[in-house]
């Protein structure tokens, strides 16, 4: 057990500042706090269907990812500056390190956020703006991680058999995101080489993330039919594998959108037809998952699983498989998939306001950001 060392910025007064203590704890998975807000007004500004008000919901909830995400990146910055040597225990941690992809993920999701209603606000040239630094700073995090964080794993992290976690796609589901998001900026592009090229970059990320999940999928099936269910506080984390699967469908369908006009016509109706051939089947395994997730948390509930962070998992791998399937009923035509997104969205608004509740009770009564229990 790692003894917990005093923090190192302490005043004249000698008493350590609270501010200071309080972040000591305080990991990279927060930034799942911030994704999951994010995805309700993405997901919302995209419904096949409007509803009164809906659009002034999505630009206040996106305000309010815009509020976390600064909150959350300025109490981190007092984190690395003022314990370092939790920031690097965390690092080496496997159970840990692979949160690293959600700060990747919080940027990108806000920044999409903003192109899509932030603007109403804003105005489109600010967003734009906005959208583009948070794009290029989320897609060069997401990368970096994508890379360093599976090499901490082999190198430096001791892992058993046994402790394979849906966590681990976090770092390498990181680009598909920049991937989904990335055509937002297409048409505020340059028209010709400009355009194309960031297209087929985005398109060279879903690659890169796809594979690198399906190398990953494998272990984490093998490792729950081996060994049996997660921990109880871990078991949310298995909706995390909807993540990569909605979010390279939302991909394909985004592609789609915008390839006409950029690309030669061959290349723009391959793309669409991609959308529907690669992701109606991928969808269906979503679904698949979903319910086999559903059934884990189901008994887990029943044997006393409490709150944790974990539970934001509930919130953006299920936001991925709304906009997937906004995608699918846009470019089938399917009413099906126009219904599979309400549903689901449904289901995202009151997974998140479950989540948010209890986050804010967690953070009142101080639980979530005391020291780990020492065993």
């Amino acid at each position: 057990m790692v003894t917990v060392a005093q923090p190192r910025s302490v005043p004249a007064t000698g008493v350590p500042s609270r501010r200071v203590v309080a972040v000591r704890h305080l990991g990279p998975n927060w930034y799942a706090a911030v994704m999951g807000t994010a995805i309700v007004a993405n997901a919302g500004a995209t419904l096949p269907v409007g509803f009164p008000g809906l659009r002034t919901g999505c630009s206040v909830v996106w305000a309010l990812s815009c509020v976390l995400l600064a909150a959350l990146l300025t109490a981190r910055a007092l984190h690395w500056t003022h314990h370092r040597d939790q920031a690097r225990a965390h690092l080496l941690d496997p159970a840990v390190a692979p949160f690293y992809g959600c700060l990747s993920m919080a940027l990108l999701a806000v920044g999409a956020g903003t192109l899509l209603v932030g603007r109403d606000w804003i105005g489109l040239g600010a967003a734009v703006a906005v959208d583009t630094v948070l794009f290029v700073a989320g897609t060069a995090v997401g990368l970096a991680a994508a890379v360093a964080i599976p090499y901490l794993m082999v190198v430096r992290h001791r892992i058993e058999p046994g402790q394979a976690s849906p966590v681990w796609l976090l770092p390498v589901v990181a680009p598909m995101v920049s991937a989904a998001v990335g055509p937002l900026l297409v048409p505020h592009l340059p028209a010709g080489q400009w355009q194309e090229s960031f297209l087929f970059a985005c398109y060279a990320m879903f690659g890169l993330s796809l594979l690198a999940t399906l190398v990953m999928l494998p272990v984490i099936f093998a490792r729950l039919v081996t060994t049996g269910p997660l921990p109880l506080l871990l078991t949310p984390t298995l909706f995390l594998v909807l993540g990569p699967l909605g979010q390279s469908t939302t991909a394909a369908n985004k592609f789609a959108d915008v390839a006409g006009g950029v690309l030669p016509a061959s290349y723009a109706h391959g793309f669409t037809v991609f959308a529907v051939l690669y992701g109606v089947p991928v969808m269906g395994f979503a679904l698949l998952w979903l319910a086999l997730a559903v059934a884990m948390v189901v008994r887990a509930r029943r044997d006393g699983m409490g709150f944790a962070m974990t539970w934001w998992a509930f919130t953006f791998p299920v936001g991925t498989c709304v906009t997937g399937a906004e995608g699918l009923g846009k470019h089938t035509g399917l009413a099906v998939f126009d219904g599979l997104a309400l549903v689901l969205y449904a289901a995202l608004v009151a997974a998140w306001a479950v989540a948010s509740v209890q986050t804010v009770r967690g953070l009142l009564d101080g639980r979530l950001l005391a020291p780990p229990a020492r065993t």
